[in-house]
């Protein structure tokens, strides 16, 4: 059976590139979907990747993710820090959840620094660059063959 990985975005995670790339770099969310459809590629893998900058949107995207997905990579961005919704809907998924920051939040300023929702996350990658989406699919992958 090949393993279902979906990657949520959160909202203004679509300004990737041009909002304000002294901490997010200049590369597009595009250029990332681009380098996480290759590497899924090779990795004989389906890959569903979404972005929305409606918190409800991303819950009825995580509850959908219980039947089309083996396991979910998750960047809330600005949801990371209130969303009890978030939090409770990744808690419901009963699957490997992997949350993702381009940033490395711990080193941000205090509004940006303490994720509520790593609560309901197998593993946190942060600071990486658009490079961490790679990463996350590799340990997606990995936590969803060790099931």
């Amino acid at each position: 059976m090949t393993l279902r990985i979906t990657i949520l975005n959160g909202p203004n995670l679509n300004l990737l590139g041009t909002r304000e790339p002294h901490i997010y770099g200049l590369t597009t969310l595009g250029e990332i979907e681009a380098m996480c459809a290759e590497r899924a590629r090779a990795l004989g893998i389906t890959l569903t990747f979404r972005q929305s900058n409606h918190e409800g949107v991303l819950v009825d995207w995580i509850q959908e993710a219980r039947e089309s997905a083996d396991a979910l990579i998750i960047n809330p961005a600005a949801y990371s820090f209130r969303s009890v919704a978030l939090v409770d809907a990744m808690k419901a998924l009963g699957k490997p959840v992997i949350e993702l920051h381009v940033s490395n939040i711990h080193a941000r300023d205090e509004l940006h620094r303490h994720s509520i929702t790593s609560s309901a996350a197998t593993a946190v990658i942060c600071g990486l660059g658009p490079y961490g989406y790679v990463a996350a699919l590799e340990a997606a992958v990995h936590l969803a063959k060790r099931g």
